[in-house]
């Protein structure tokens, strides 16, 4: 559940609009996806959870870069900005319904329940997220914001 509290922050901090921070973009999902990968290392995945695994991160990373497309990347005071839109958070809300819904048929499907790791996928959608963004910023000629820290 401090999962989805923090998913749910840091969404409200972007739709806001937020200096664009490399860290920032980069550091949650690769610490996401390596929390779900470790989760799942305890697990004995049978080849059904690991093709239903790739199904979801498929659909993850595709979720993300749907989310960058609608997300606003700009100069600010000399460094990227970004902000979320109403579509991006339509994106998110759908994101959430179809996931919910694959997992629930891979579950259906022989997927032991176990192998489903919500951190794992929303890690890989942020990944995609993250991804698109750094493309924006390289071809946008301005700078990631410095770290606050």
């Amino acid at each position: 559940m401090a999962l989805v509290g923090l998913v749910v922050y840091v969404v409200a901090r972007r739709m806001a609009g937020q200096p664009l921070v490399a860290k920032d973009v980069f550091v949650p999902p690769v610490i996401l996806v390596a929390i779900g990968a470790h989760g799942l290392s305890q697990v004995e995945l049978s080849g059904l959870d690991m093709a239903w695994l790739a199904v979801t991160a498929v659909l993850g990373l595709g979720f993300g870069v749907v989310r960058a497309a609608t997300t606003v990347v700009f100069p600010r005071q000399g460094v990227l900005w970004q902000r979320y839109t109403w579509k991006t958070l339509v994106v998110w809300v759908v994101t959430f319904a179809i996931s919910f819904g694959v997992g629930a048929l891979a579950v259906a499907a022989g997927m032991h329940a176990e192998a489903r790791s919500i951190a794992l996928s929303i890690g890989v959608g942020l990944l995609g997220e993250a991804l698109v963004i750094l493309l924006r910023a390289r071809t946008s000629g301005a700078p990631f914001a410095p770290d606050r820290s």
